[in-house]
């Protein structure tokens, strides 16, 4: 069949992938160029120019990242009754747009609230029906590469907007509200790609009509295979935790406050640059042993951390954390959706990230308390355990279809 043959969502840019997921992709790193530039700042607006305790703004991120995981549940789910996926993701990425400039004009802590509310609802809405649009898109042998494609691009977003605050808080002589408005543009732009550049399938919709699932327990009929799938990831989540603890362990040995943001910045490239990789190759060989390789770098990674004395150590152990990120997430993300029928895609991964949102927080919880009780190296040789306990069990128990 020659690419004039095919249908237009499936026709292939020069790099041989649907132009849907590279437009999927590019509208993932706007939207992180943009979101990344706030959050990096966001903590330090909010104590220093709005007068936030620690407190609020710890209940201010957990209730906002809360209403994401349940938000992308619902997404998911209406996105299989209605057989449109296109329409949800335009809404969430378009509400996060919407949120940008309250930042920078926000007066109160209210104000910053409200947006953040409204931004991770955004978030939470858009999640689930890209992620089974993203397998609309593409034929299953193609789905590793991808997701991996996205996942690259969305994470060089997520350097390049913390690179670009550090950047403009340099030329605005530290004026937060300054460099906030220049997170404005690349979120709009985020939404006019999706918009322009992604064709829904035709077909997904009135497949997923005649076929409609129930939309408050649709979940019933997810197959046992997914719940493998959806096991796994929440065990494999429990053995890590927030990046946020990658911070603060480049602080405790020495790094200055300005280059902070350095620590993303190297985990994040990392990321970028194995994410695609790894799924172009999970499309040629079995994706257990890459979740294993992910697993062994996710113990190297917490170890170096647990011993790091120095900051370079602790570059180490970003690089590598961003390593055992670009070795599993994007493959996860192929792994729900080889598992789950096409008319509960969106339904499956919103139930996956809830769980493993759960599972994230669970495991936050776990390694604060541990810092606070027994020091950073508790924390991060408790991970390194825990990660070596799934190398284990991916071993001995028997191969399944859903992870090989």
């Amino acid at each position: 069949m020659t690419g004039k043959e095919l249908p237009e969502h499936t026709r292939a840019s020069g790099s041989g992938m649907p132009r849907g997921i590279w437009a999927l992709g590019l509208c993932s790193m706007f939207m992180d160029i943009s979101s990344e530039l706030v959050h990096s700042l966001l903590p330090v607006f909010l104590s220093t120019v709005l007068g936030a305790s620690m407190l609020t703004i710890g209940l201010l991120e957990g209730i906002a990242e809360a209403t994401a995981a349940i938000a992308k549940v619902f997404s998911g789910s209406l996105s299989d009754w209605l057989g449109r996926r296109k329409p949800l993701a335009v809404l969430g990425y378009g509400m996060a747009a919407l949120t940008k400039p309250v930042f920078p004009l926000a007066g109160s802590i209210a104000w910053v609230f409200l947006a953040r509310f409204v931004d991770r609802i955004g978030k939470g809405i858009r999640g689930a029906p890209r992620d089974a649009l993203v397998a609309d898109l593409v034929p299953a042998e193609r789905r590793g590469a991808a997701y991996g494609l996205r996942q690259s691009l969305d994470s060089v977003g997520a350097f390049l907007g913390p690179a670009l605050a550090i950047v403009a808080m340099g030329w605005f002589a530290d004026d937060v509200r300054s460099v906030m408005w220049v997170a404005v543009l690349p979120a709009f732009i985020a939404v006019a790609v999706l918009i322009v550049g992604v064709k829904e399938p035709p077909s997904a919709g009135v497949s997923a009509r005649k076929a409609r699932p129930d939309l408050l327990r649709g979940w019933r009929g997810l197959p046992r295979a997914y719940w493998r799938v959806a096991a796994f990831g929440t065990v494999f989540t429990l053995a890590r935790f927030s990046e946020a603890f990658l911070i603060l362990k480049a602080q405790q040995t020495g790094l200055a406050l300005q280059w902070i943001p350095l620590v993303l910045i190297v985990m994040n490239v990392v990321y970028a640059l194995s994410a695609y990789p790894v799924g172009w190759l999970s499309d040629r060989l079995a994706p257990r042993r890459l979740l294993l390789a992910g697993c062994i770098v996710l113990v190297a990674a917490d170890v170096v951390l647990a011993l790091a004395s120095d900051t370079s150590m602790a570059f180490v152990g970003a690089a590598l954390w961003g390593l055992h990120m670009g070795l599993t997430q994007g493959l996860l993300s192929r792994l729900v959706a080889d598992a789950a029928p096409a008319n509960l895609r969106g339904t499956a991964f919103g139930v996956f990230n809830l769980v493993v949102g759960v599972a994230l927080f669970l495991a936050s919880a776990l390694a604060g308390g541990l810092w606070a009780e027994f020091g950073p190296e508790a924390t991060f040789l408790t991970g390194a355990a825990l990660a070596a306990t799934v190398v284990v069990a991916l071993l001995v128990l028997p191969s399944r279809r859903a992870q090989s």
